[in-house]
């Protein structure tokens, strides 16, 4: 009896949701067809399965879609957790699933407010959005100074799903951010940005074009 056919990622490289689901899908081992999406031009193919219109999507072997980049995670990490990311050395599940919340919640909504001001009618201006995410990092950062990941001694999903987030963040500003307090947020981030699982889910390629063959992800 044949195997069901690969899943069918769409994703965009610098997207952060994106970018955490192609990171569990890699450290699970999970093969999938990776189709990057040009953001201004969405393929049919896409829009088709999933009308919300944003990545990343998933199309697994036997057809479920799952719309969700944290959905698209636990679906990986089910298949295998050889990291051990469902697993944190400091329980434990619920607590992980909390601080990922707020990240893509109210840190999220700062985020977006300091990143891209001119997107939102905001009186508040950028510098009070990046105070406020900010206050969230402070947090992070006491964490990390404690032990070097977020639940404990080892990366967890909590790791792979906020950093990402972390990143964009950082970006905006690179000089402001290296000069907070925040030495154990700055290794953490450095270190993951430094990673070879980073370098693999990073790799570029061409906006994927119907009719075409994806690329096998991960390589």
């Amino acid at each position: 009896m044949p195997g069901l056919p690969l899943p069918i990622l769409y994703s965009f490289r610098r997207c952060p949701y994106a970018m955490r689901a192609r990171l569990a899908i890699a450290a699970s081992g999970q093969a999938c067809e990776l189709r990057e999406v040009a953001l201004r031009d969405k393929p049919q193919a896409m829009l088709d399965v999933s009308p919300k219109a944003t990545v990343p999507v998933l199309i697994t072997g036997n057809s479920q879609v799952l719309e969700q980049s944290l959905d698209i995670m636990l679906w990986a990490l089910a298949q295998n957790d050889p990291h051990e990311w469902l697993a944190p050395t400091q329980p434990g599940m619920d607590a992980m699933l909390e601080l990922i919340a707020e990240c893509d919640g109210p840190f999220k909504h700062h985020l977006d407010r300091y990143k891209y001001p001119q997107r939102h009618a905001d009186s508040q201006g950028s510098g009070h959005h990046r105070d406020e995410a900010a206050f969230w990092l402070s947090r992070l950062d006491a964490r990390l100074q404690r032990q070097p990941f977020l639940f404990g001694a080892h990366a967890a999903l909590a790791d792979m799903a906020i950093a990402p987030f972390v990143r964009q963040f950082a970006h905006v500003d690179r000089e402001w951010f290296q000069a907070m307090p925040w030495p154990g947020l700055q290794a953490w981030l450095q270190a993951w940005q430094e990673s070879e699982l980073m370098a693999l889910i990073m790799e570029k390629h061409a906006p994927w074009a119907p009719g075409a063959a994806g690329v096998r992800f991960p390589a």
